[in-house]
């Protein structure tokens, strides 16, 4: 099995996409994670498709693999962040899907294997079956425009929303009853929602990984650090590979 390394372009919004790409080559890594956003990859601007397909002739001189992510803080409301979500009224539920849709079509031109989403937080004082009943939904939609397309789809858990846990992220497995569904899990997340070390949550998971985020924190507060300026234990190349049994499959490992 080969374990390959990416970098979030998160950590480079001063650069062109092109530019990220050639840096995280000549750096050694063998794939980029790229989250359409106002300034990368934006599926709302006119050219947005074109725009993917040269990026990729890039990506295959360069020799790098994609994932896809969507944590666009405020690409759909600039005054609110990561709203509105598919848990919310209709009319926001489906502008966000609706962006979620878009960048599953990048996803499609980049050629990426991975594409992942979160669930976003939930209306005050929605009734949890509601929640529950919303992103099973949405996450459904997904799926179904997914279906037929090389990639594997992702559901991150995300501290402070509807799914901030591994808990949670049990529950909308169970409920959504669809094998297709994956798990993205960001160990710099672990210790802030469950009280076990980022290796066990990674075994727990092992059969519907679809990749894996590295970062560190500390004191349980959701803030992404580098290796070893927080507290987690590190996550051994022996973790991920007794994680991903099956050798057909490559995990991604995203850092950022």
């Amino acid at each position: 099995m080969t374990l390959r390394l990416a970098y979030n372009t998160n950590g480079w919004p001063q650069h062109e996409l092109p530019d990220i790409a050639q840096q995280l080559a000549s750096l050694g890594y063998a794939g980029i994670a790229i989250t359409p956003d106002v300034h990368h990859l934006n599926p709302f601007r006119p050219g947005a498709t074109e725009e993917a397909r040269a990026l990729r002739r890039r990506l295959d001189e360069l020799n790098l693999a994609v994932a896809v992510e969507t944590g666009a803080r405020f690409l759909l409301d600039p005054a609110r962040k990561h709203r509105p979500t598919l848990l919310d009224e209709p009319a926001g539920a489906a502008r966000r899907l609706d962006y979620l849709l878009r960048a599953l079509d990048l996803a499609s031109e980049l050629r990426a294997e991975t594409f992942s989403f979160w669930s976003g937080a939930a209306p005050d004082g929605q009734e949890p079956e509601e929640t529950l009943a919303r992103l099973v939904r949405g996450a459904g939609a997904v799926l179904d425009a997914a279906a037929g397309r090389p990639l594997r789809v992702c559901l991150e858990p995300e501290p402070g929303m509807a799914v901030a846990g591994l808990e949670d992220l049990g529950d909308v497995l169970l409920a959504l009853g669809r094998d297709e569904l994956f798990v993205m899990l960001d160990v710099g997340h672990v210790p802030v929602t469950e009280g076990l070390p980022a290796s066990d949550a990674i075994l727990a998971f092992r059969e519907r990984l679809g990749g894996v985020q590295l970062d560190d924190s500390r004191g349980r507060r959701h803030e992404h650090l580098f290796f070893g300026e927080g507290e987690i234990a590190p996550v051994t190349r022996e973790v991920l590979r007794e994680a991903e049994p099956d050798i057909t499959r490559r995990p991604w490992v995203h850092v950022g």
